[in-house]
C-alpha cells in the first residue's frame, strides 16, 4: 500500500492577515511618526521676529491657532499635544512675547513659559492707590514707595493692562495716565463742566460713589450720585462712610484698607471725616470706574436725601431723615 504524505502550509490565512496588518501599521506609524517630526521642526529657515500676545484668558487652542496662522509653528495640534505632555500647557501666562520663525516647536513653547516682554495686569475698580502699588510690586521690579510718592489718587484707571517687565515707575504711571486720558474723554468733560464740575470734582465724587454703591447697578450708581451731588450743593454734610475709611486707613486687624466702622472711627478728627466735614474731601478716596464716573457726569435726580444698605448690599433711600432712621431700624438693627 502507498503511503501519501500531505504537505501542509507553514502558515495559515491567519497569519498572512496579521502579518499584513503588522506592516501596514509599521508604516502608518512611520509615517505619522515622520509627519509629527516634521510639524515640530521650525517652519521656516529665515529667523523672522514676531511679537505674539497671549490674551489674558486666552485658550490654548485659540493662541496655538494663531502661531500657526502667523506661520510661528507649523502644526496647531501637534503643538498643543506637546504642551500637554510636557506639562508646558500649565506654566503659559498671558504676555506679549518674541518669537522667531525658524525655532522648533519645543524651543518656542520653553518661550511662552519665561520669555515674556510684557504681561497683563487687570486692577479692578474701587482701589487706592496703595493696594494698586502692591499688586505692582508682585509683578514687577518696582520701588513701590517711590511709585506711591508719584502716583495721584483716584487716576489709575480700573482696566487691563499690558506691561511691560522691564518697566520702571515712571513708565507705568504714564501708562495709567495715557489710559485715564483716553478714557476721560472731551465730551465727559464737557458735560460735566455744564454741571459746573471739575475734574477733579467728578473724580472726587466718582471715588465716593464707588465705594459707596457696592456695585449694585446702574441705576443704583445714578441715584446714590444723585444724592451725594445735591448733598454736597445744598451744603449737607455727605456722610459718606468711605471717606473716613480711607482717612484710617490699613486695618492691621481686618487685614484690609476698607475696614467695618466702630463709633470711634465714625468721630475720627480728618478732612476725609465727611460726617463732620461740609463739602467734598480734599481728593478722591480711590480709583472710580467708568460706571461711577459716568454716574456723577449723569446723576438721576430723585427726591431722596440719604441711602443705606443692608448686610447684603441691597439700598434702601429715604426722602427724610426720620424715614433714614426708620430704614436702619429695619434693615440694619440685629
Amino acid at each position: 500500500m502507498r503511503s501519501s504524505w500531505i504537505v501542509k502550509q507553514p502558515f495559515g490565512p491567519w497569519f498572512k492577515f496579521f502579518l499584513s496588518l503588522f506592516i501596514i501599521l509599521v508604516a502608518l506609524l512611520g509615517t505619522v511618526t515622520t509627519w509629527i517630526n516634521w510639524a515640530l521642526q521650525a517652519p521656516s529657515e529665515e529667523g523672522k521676529e514676531k511679537t505674539f500676545v497671549i490674551k489674558e484668558g486666552e485658550s490654548v487652542p485659540s493662541f496655538a491657532s494663531r502661531l500657526q496662522e502667523e506661520k510661528i509653528i507649523k502644526n496647531a495640534l501637534v503643538f498643543r499635544i506637546q504642551l500637554k505632555f510636557s506639562g508646558l500647557d500649565r506654566k503659559i501666562q498671558a504676555g506679549s512675547f518674541r518669537l522667531a520663525t525658524n525655532k522648533q516647536a519645543s524651543e518656542i513653547a520653553q518661550t511662552l513659559t519665561t520669555g515674556r516682554l510684557d504681561k497683563w495686569v487687570t486692577f479692578i475698580e474701587g482701589l487706592r492707590k496703595e493696594e494698586v502699588a502692591e499688586k505692582l510690586a508682585k509683578n514687577f521690579d518696582i520701588d513701590k514707595e517711590k511709585f506711591l510718592a508719584a502716583a495721584p489718587e483716584g487716576y489709575l484707571f480700573p482696566d487691563k493692562y499690558l506691561i511691560s517687565v522691564k518697566a520702571n515707575e515712571e513708565q507705568i504711571l504714564a501708562i495709567f495716565k495715557n489710559n485715564f486720558e483716553k478714557r476721560y474723554t472731551k465730551d465727559m468733560e464737557e458735560k460735566a463742566a455744564t454741571q459746573g464740575l471739575s475734574i477733579k470734582e467728578v473724580i472726587t465724587a466718582a471715588s465716593i460713589l464707588e465705594r459707596e454703591s457696592m456695585g449694585k447697578g446702574e441705576n443704583e450708581r445714578a441715584i446714590i450720585a444723585g444724592i451725594l451731588l445735591k448733598r454736597w450743593r445744598e451744603k449737607w454734610n455727605l456722610a459718606a462712610d468711605a471717606t473716613i475709611q480711607y482717612a484710617l486707613g490699613y486695618s492691621e486687624e481686618e487685614k484690609s484698607w476698607w475696614r467695618n466702622l466702630t463709633e470711634e472711627d465714625l468721630n475720627i478728627d480728618s478732612s476725609y471725616n465727611t460726617r463732620k466735614k461740609t463739602g467734598l474731601p480734599p481728593g478722591p478716596i480711590c480709583s472710580p470706574g467708568l460706571s461711577s464716573i459716568q454716574a456723577v457726569i449723569n446723576p438721576l435726580e430723585t427726591e431722596y436725601y440719604f441711602y443705606i444698605h443692608d448686610k447684603d448690599g441691597n439700598p434702601y433711600y429715604a426722602r427724610t431723615f426720620a424715614e433714614h432712621q426708620a430704614n436702619i431700624q429695619k434693615y440694619l438693627s440685629d
